[in-house]
């Protein structure tokens, strides 16, 4: 099935989780293929998962559908709290707007929604994290798991640290752009070049072409960005987690450290780092070719052992 770009992806959809409501869509291509579903990074919304990656996982036999985190994108905003920054989120003791828990649940409420009774998960940066919590918290709705470029799903504050590049971090806390539509496009490119792997030549034209086709403004919005990174876990370790794992991180990445995905690789049993050469924190397209090749392989390896959905959901 081909699609142009006007008909991509679904018209918006919501799903709801007590008083929060979730965007999502389905891309339309490979829509009789695997469920699996797409959970972005800190602050963006569904439109930074490259259109062109999503397009090859379906080629691999992959239905595709994304969503906005609580806190990004089209999905439900919380009031503000004291933690001002990413970085004072890391040192607060306690969080102030919800769980990590309920951000896995989030997941579960866009399944429900789009009627699947399980999927594979592939979850980027804090999706990362969050797709590891939903292996934990509801292991009969998931079939495979992928974390990239995430830190263990069971650490939060202090302990994230020895994970994050601070450097980097703190740059990230420092970006102030005015809270408009060129201002998301600045945002947009600074954070692109600042999370792009210093191994490649950063190509500023393309990643202004991509920041004003989704001026996000979620990219500066460091208020929504605390309470996302203060949502503490409070539910088991990741060695308790028993769907087949993949575990990605760009060798380049200059926001979480490599250690972080040797870490969950060590740390979940039978699970596989793959360090992607030339790559940073970011989906460039020199990467899309072995990432969907290496998530096809886990959904085919999985199956082939005709693994069943773990008890309880």
């Amino acid at each position: 099935m081909s699609s142009t770009p006007e008909n991509l992806w679904s018209p918006v959809r919501w799903a709801e989780n007590g008083a929060v409501r979730l965007a999502f869509d389905a891309l339309t291509e490979g829509t009789d293929g695997e469920p699996l579903l797409l959970a972005t990074g800190l602050g963006v919304n569904r439109w930074w998962i490259p259109d062109g990656l999503c397009r090859m996982l379906a080629a691999r036999g992959f239905a595709v559908a994304r969503y906005d985190q609580r806190d990004s994108g089209d999905s439900t905003h919380l009031p503000p709290t004291p933690a001002r920054t990413p970085i004072s989120a890391l040192f607060a003791k306690r969080e102030t707007a919800y769980t990590a828990e309920d951000m896995a649940d989030d997941a579960v409420a866009v399944m429900n929604a789009l009627g699947w009774r399980s999927a594979h998960l592939l979850g980027v940066s804090l999706g990362g994290a969050v797709a590891q919590r939903v292996a934990l918290r509801h292991p009969g709705r998931v079939r495979t798991l992928t974390s990239m470029a995430a830190v263990p799903g069971d650490i939060s504050g202090l302990r994230t640290m020895r994970y994050i590049r601070m450097r980097t971090l703190a740059k990230f806390a420092r970006l102030r752009f005015p809270d408009t539509p060129d201002g998301a496009v600045a945002a947009g490119i600074a954070v692109s070049r600042l999370l792009a792997s210093p191994h490649r030549t950063f190509d500023e034209p393309a990643a202004r072409e991509a920041a004003e086709r989704n001026a996000d403004r979620g990219m500066h919005d460091q208020q929504a960005q605390s309470r996302q990174i203060g949502a503490q876990w409070h539910g088991p370790p990741i060695s308790a987690i028993t769907r087949p794992t993949l575990v990605l991180h760009g060798a380049d990445d200059p926001l979480i450290k490599p250690s972080a995905g040797k870490t969950i690789a060590t740390r979940i049993r039978d699970s596989r780092l793959v360090l992607l050469p030339r790559v940073g924190h970011e989906f460039p397209a020199c990467a899309w070719d072995r990432v969907t090749i290496e998530v096809r392989g886990l959904a085919t390896a999985a199956a082939s052992r005709q693994l069943p959905p773990s008890a309880g959901n």
